[in-house]
């Protein structure tokens, strides 16, 4: 078996490097996957490139088939697409998603991969991971039929969290973000799209994925009496002032956080970690999900990429990587 591969390390913060890896011999309940396509999720793998992971969630915050420590150097990803090229009959040749990061070769269990369905094109499927992280936040924001939903922050994230409240019979949902292009991906996924200086009527519900105070800021402000707010943002070693006088109180709202490295508790008795990704595949049987992916690049210039998505010269949603 060819036992060489290359990946993508962040050295140092800011600096990443393509470096030759040797595969390890793989077990009878093993696979070998060569990568076809990878997705660079932007707002965490920003945090993690700059070296923003606080020492207190080092160990949490580790990718399933991370290499290395934090802060550097690390191998870190989690939205890896490819083909089979070795392992059980019944996946051999097979599209998989995996959580493994930016590498053009690799070794993993056999239970570590998802096959894809059918309807779901390989290039798409590199948006799973933060699929899933959207199911886990609307179920954590448990929204009610009929209810006035608004997902400040139209990033990746953000977009799937309001196309997937846009499907609940009756929904009003409003995406907001101070950018005025994300109105091309609000219509794409068929729910409306305001700036955050617009006024709107109070929600119900308030998802925020923004990653910025002031968008945190705006969530609390548009919430409705006994609403809840669910930060789905994480925003590293950034210490972030949240406006809790004024009205916080008196309008009782509720603020809390999701996060995907748990499953929601409201499905947690019968949902595992298999289940939720098995759904969230099934999910991007939707053509209107490729408005999320705004870019693409070969491996080889993942350093230079990376680099620019992370200082925000590169604007984009979901970067994908080809192999």
């Amino acid at each position: 078996m060819n036992d060489s591969a290359r990946a993508f390390w962040i050295a140092a913060p800011g600096r990443g490097e393509i470096r030759p890896e040797t595969l390890p011999s793989p077990s009878s309940d093993d696979v070998v996957v060569r990568a076809l396509y990878s997705g660079i999720s932007r707002g965490t793998e920003a945090l993690v490139f700059h070296g923003r992971v606080p020492a207190s969630e080092h160990e949490r915050m580790r990718a399933p088939f991370q290499a290395g420590s934090f802060p550097a150097p690390v191998k870190y990803g989690y939205a890896s697409v490819g083909l089979v090229e070795r392992g059980p009959h019944e996946l051999l040749n097979r599209h998989v998603f995996c959580l493994y990061p930016h590498q053009t070769r690799y070794v993993v269990p056999a239970t570590a991969v998802h096959v894809l369905p059918e309807s779901v094109p390989p290039p798409r499927a590199v948006l799973a991971a933060n699929l899933e992280t959207a199911i886990n936040g609307l179920w954590d924001a448990s929204p009610r039929i009929g209810d006035r939903v608004a997902v400040v922050g139209a990033g990746t994230v953000g977009s799937m969290v309001a196309w997937l409240a846009g499907r609940i019979h009756g929904c009003d949902v409003v995406l907001v973000d101070v950018n005025p292009r994300r109105a091309a991906i609000a219509s794409a996924l068929g729910v409306r799209f305001l700036s955050s200086q617009a006024a709107f009527d109070t929600a119900d519900v308030v998802i925020h994925a923004s990653g910025s105070p002031a968008g945190l800021e705006l969530a609390l402000r548009i919430a409705g009496f006994e609403a809840t707010i669910v930060e789905l943002s994480w925003y590293g070693d950034q210490t972030v002032p949240v406006p809790l006088g004024q009205s916080f109180h008196s309008r009782r709202l509720t603020l809390r956080s999701s996060q995907v490295g748990s499953v929601a508790s409201s499905q947690r008795a019968r949902w595992d970690f298999r289940r939720r990704m098995g759904f969230a595949l099934t999910s991007l049987a939707d053509p209107a999900l490729d408005a999320l992916v705004t870019g693409e690049s070969a491996f080889e210039s993942m350093p230079e990429v990376m680099a620019d998505l992370s200082n925000g010269t590169r604007e984009a949603l979901c970067h994908r990587i080809r192999y």
